[in-house]
């Protein structure tokens, strides 16, 4: 028998069986979507789970929740009645039902912060890369143009800026300059023939 944490394929496996559960027990769908919103996140969470470090109480909360939190919550509200379960009061004026939505909203923000707390781990490690390189190559870029493409188009001057020409092209033997924009009259596209 294997000792240690469970496996990331344990605890996907784990997550499986607890929604499989929740569908084949049929459960409001005020708990269906809970309970699929913590699996989502514990999902996102388990790639980057040793970024956490190993035996991390925040690593635990994760493993805990897939194997042993919600499985617990779902389990005891599947064994009640359903019409007791969804109606009679058995805490502060709550049912059965509510109380484990509470219980699974708690998860829900819980495992948010969980893999809150992982994304920020990743993105420090993107702040002091930068620092390094920083420090390593000058200062950081302003940005600006990365003149990676062609030059700005330039623009012709307006008609009869003085350049010395009547304005119409070929009127003096030579074409316009590349780029210049023709100052001829042009058909409008949508125009009947003449």
């Amino acid at each position: 028998m294997r000792s240690g944490p469970p496996t990331t394929e344990q605890l996907l496996g784990a997550l499986d069986a607890i929604e499989a559960q929740a569908r084949e027990g049929k459960v409001p769908g005020v708990v269906l979507s809970r309970l699929l919103r913590v699996t989502r996140i514990v999902r996102q969470t388990l790639p980057r789970l040793s970024n956490l470090g190993l035996g991390s109480s925040q690593g635990f909360s994760v493993m805990a929740t897939a194997t042993d939190y919600l499985p617990v919550a779902i389990g005891n509200y599947l064994r009640l009645p359903r019409d007791w379960a969804d109606t009679r009061p058995i805490a502060a004026g709550k049912s059965s039902v509510m109380l484990l939505v509470d219980q699974l909203d708690l998860l829900g923000t819980t495992m948010d912060k969980v893999y809150d707390a992982v994304c920020r781990a990743d993105a420090e490690a993107i702040i002091v890369h930068g620092a390094f390189l920083e420090q390593k190559f000058g200062q950081a870029s302003e940005g600006g143009v990365l003149g990676l493409g062609p030059d700005p188009v330039q623009v012709a001057p307006p008609p009869g800026s003085g350049s010395g020409s009547s304005g119409a092209a070929g009127s003096s033997g030579t074409a316009d300059p590349p780029g210049a924009v023709s100052t001829s009259p042009s058909p409008h596209p949508l125009a009947p023939p003449e």
